[in-house]
């Protein structure tokens, strides 16, 4: 770390893969055969980012966020988004109240589940576009605007978003630039054959069991300023910059597949995103400073969103994800 750290920080940020390997293990009591989205949602809660949760219903998404609150002890809110949500409906309203006092009058605001640290916004694109440009607003600079006043967020502030790949009939796709506000797009699959038996064998036991904080919001606060300010090699950087450039059809390094299939790339975002990605990995492993392996594992899920596929790609059935496995594959790491 660095040499400007004060010694108690030191020691604060050699304690980081301890303390995050005990939230796993609290997670892993109750979620089963989701191991790699556990560590995933772990990672993008040490950076304070935002995930888009992609999977079919049943896969226990709305149970690993909510027990990823209860072991942190983060204020937690859902909000199921529909076709007739507004904006007021997740920023809060102004009343009017009247003092049993004094009997005045006067607006007082209420605000609504987006005032949270921990807020799961479930089929973000069912709702239309006017809600979900609120949504950005709060996720991108940590703040609202109602009745013409901001309004600061707690922090942390982390949106866990998710969306069905099934039902697309009446969804409202979210624009580039929401979509680019996702530190991670994480793809859940079903559970193999030996954890779903765990999972129906032991329902009694996951229903009943009593998750315990074994962090505060101050210390995930702490942690995550630690991790922000972890060296990082300038080979790693190039690596990165390397990856997010690959994808860019019009960059002179792209390949064959990359010019043939997809019709937008990555933005400068997606560079900071994996460096960033990468030092939580890091010092969830603890260790000192992230390592091109690092870049490599998250690539995936800070990628998989921020590229855009043309109409060949579709023609010829290619997806999203076997073009950034071929970046990936061709990288100098």
């Amino acid at each position: 770390m660095s040499d400007d750290l004060t010694r108690d920080e030191l020691a604060a940020f050699d304690g980081i893969g301890e303390r995050w390997a005990e939230l796993r293990s609290q997670l892993q009591r109750v979620i089963v055969g989701q191991d790699e989205a556990i560590d995933t949602l772990l990672t993008a809660l040490l950076c304070q980012s935002h995930v888009l949760v992609v999977g079919v219903p049943g896969l226990a998404k709305t149970l690993l966020v909510r027990t990823l609150a209860a072991a942190v002890d983060l204020a937690f809110k859902r909000i199921q988004f529909t076709p007739d949500l507004m904006p007021s409906d997740i920023i809060g309203t102004e009343l009017i109240q009247e003092d049993p006092a004094t009997g005045e009058r006067r607006l007082r605001f209420m605000p609504g589940p987006l005032f949270a640290q921990l807020l799961l916004a479930d089929e973000i694109n069912r709702t239309p576009p006017r809600t979900q440009a609120a949504l950005l607003e709060a996720m991108a600079e940590h703040q609202v605007t109602a009745a013409g006043q901001t309004r600061p967020l707690d922090e942390p502030f982390v949106v866990v978003a998710t969306q069905n790949p099934i039902e697309q009939e009446g969804t409202y796709p979210l624009p580039e630039a929401q979509l680019d506000r996702f530190l991670f797009s994480l793809w859940m699959d079903y559970p193999t054959k030996a954890a779903e038996k765990r999972i129906v064998a032991e329902s009694p036991r996951i229903a009943s069991e009593s998750i315990q904080p074994v962090m505060s919001a101050e210390q995930l606060v702490r942690d995550a300023s630690l991790v922000w300010r972890m060296p990082v090699s300038e080979h790693v950087v190039d690596v990165a910059v390397s990856l997010a450039r690959a994808t860019r059809p019009g960059d002179a390094d792209a390949s064959a597949t990359v010019r043939q299939y997809v019709g937008w790339g990555a933005g400068p975002r997606a560079g900071q995103a994996l460096v960033h990605a990468a030092k939580a990995a890091a010092a969830m492993a603890g260790e000192p400073t992230p390592s091109t392996a690092h870049v490599k594992a998250v690539a995936m899920h800070v990628l998989r969103h921020r590229v855009l596929l043309n109409y060949a790609a579709a023609g010829e059935g290619v997806d999203v994800k076997q073009i950034i496995d071929t970046v990936v594959a061709e990288a100098d790491f």
